[in-house]
């Protein structure tokens, strides 16, 4: 579908819901604004909140019982740039794309770098992949890359890991995300010191590669892959890293890789203090790494991490770099564009809520240890309908006061199938 034909129906669609949008908005503004909230000040940094979207899950997702394709997915980079220069006009806050390498290995860097002009978009980061075997290559990850007991192993992982750096320069990316798969299944399988001696061996060759301009992202999770053990199956291990490493290492945080009910708010507001967060992955979590739309399942939650990036972004005590926002997820029960408006949405909503913190009353309510009013200051802002404030700000940028409605009254869907076919196949998982 071509963007032109879709500012068409924003503008038509936005029209038709402009009196009742302005409705709810006047309200909300009005409320806000008693409370001594600057509105334009809100908009300004909801508008400037951008997410990248992960060029993975353009694609139906799928588990390993199967995938069930909506048709008309992307083949190639082209088409995947293409679909997200849909999202971004939709919503007005996906101007980037997060690349997978090697599923989307930029032939033609030229023609991908016009592709994404054209698009409003830039690439934000590069994601390398040795958790799989790829066709043509020497060695096998079975046993590990980064930590595998073979030097021949760990050096391949690493050219890999170079190569992503190489292929991002041509694109303008300026971040490497590594996940290591690494781990063992059974006890004795593994030996954990000498693993993680080598995992950052290796890590420091490949860093000392990184260019000056650059920030390496260090990714954990508990298990998954494997099962018995993980190298950086937490945040304190990638913190250890990244501290080994250097100033231009920092550690990702996945919202998925994290054993059931841990406190993420918590871990993010000591990576802040640290000054050691790099940035996110989002997603949403009921068991695991579930990979479902952010804020399907724990929205409160998701308001909370907010509540704490927030805090420590407007404390200028905090020393910690600016933040990469992306998204890590995909299922296969939904289209995955609506599943990816849906998931911005939900970002959006998430920080626009922390915003509305008091965080004067908040500290005073933490010092005095007045637990309820501290509770009920934030359950205040939580339960505060944002959603007019957040379409307001998507609006003023020439975005769909509706990004999901107008997405159907466009036919998106069926415009891509019409053009690519029914029976299609993105790249990745």
């Amino acid at each position: 579908m071509k963007l032109n034909s879709l500012h068409t129906v924003i503008e038509r669609e936005n029209a038709l819901m402009q009196a009742e949008h302005a409705r709810h908005f006047g309200h909300l503004a009005e409320t806000l604004g008693r409370k001594g909230l600057l509105i334009e000040d809100l908009i300004q940094k909801i508008q400037a909140f951008q997410i990248a979207i992960p060029s993975w899950a353009l694609g139906t997702g799928g588990t390993r019982f199967g995938r069930f394709s909506v048709g008309g997915e992307p083949s190639n980079l082209l088409e995947k740039i293409g679909d997200v220069g849909l999202l971004h006009a939709l919503n007005r806050s996906s101007d980037s794309i997060s690349l997978h390498i090697p599923w989307d290995i930029p032939t033609d860097a030229p023609t991908v770098r016009d592709h994404l002009a054209a698009n409003g978009l830039h690439i934000d980061s590069v994601n390398s992949n040795t958790f799989q075997d790829q066709e043509g290559q020497r060695f096998s990850y079975k046993f590990g890359s980064l930590s595998h007991t073979e030097a021949a192993v760990r050096e391949q992982a690493i050219e890999h890991n170079s190569a992503c750096i190489t292929y991002g320069t041509q694109l303008g990316a300026r971040v490497l995300t590594v996940w290591l798969a690494d781990g063992s299944n059974f006890p004795g399988q593994q030996h954990f010191r000498h693993a993680y001696e080598r995992t950052a061996a290796s890590l420091a060759d490949l860093y000392a590669h990184l260019p000056k301009d650059w920030t390496m992202l260090i990714e954990y999770k508990p298990y998954e892959p494997n099962f018995y053990s993980m190298v950086i199956p937490d945040w304190g291990t990638s913190y250890a890293l990244c501290q080994h490493l250097g100033p231009q290492a920092h550690v990702l945080v996945d919202l998925g890789h994290h054993l059931p009910n841990t406190n993420i708010e918590q871990i993010v507001a000591r990576l802040m203090g640290f000054g050691r967060l790099g940035g996110f992955h989002f997603n949403g979590s009921m068991y695991g790494d579930d990979d479902l739309t952010t804020g399907s399942i724990k929205p409160f939650q998701l308001f909370l991490i907010f509540g704490e990036l927030v805090d420590a972004m407007g404390d200028l005590h905090v020393q910690n770099p600016p933040l990469a926002w992306m998204i890590d997820a995909s299922h296969t029960t939904k289209d995955p564009l609506e599943d990816l408006l849906q998931s911005v949405e939900a970002i959006k909503c998430a920080y626009a809520k922390a915003l509305l913190i008091d965080k004067a009353q908040l500290r005073a309510a933490q010092e005095a240890n007045d637990v309820v009013r501290a509770e009920e200051l934030l359950q205040d802002a939580f339960r505060t309908d944002v959603r007019p404030l957040v379409a307001e700000a998507t609006r003023l940028l020439g975005g769909a006061l509706n990004p999901i409605h107008t997405f159907r009254c466009a036919r998106v869907r069926e415009a891509l199938i019409a053009a690519r076919g029914r029976k299609t196949s993105a790249t990745g998982l």
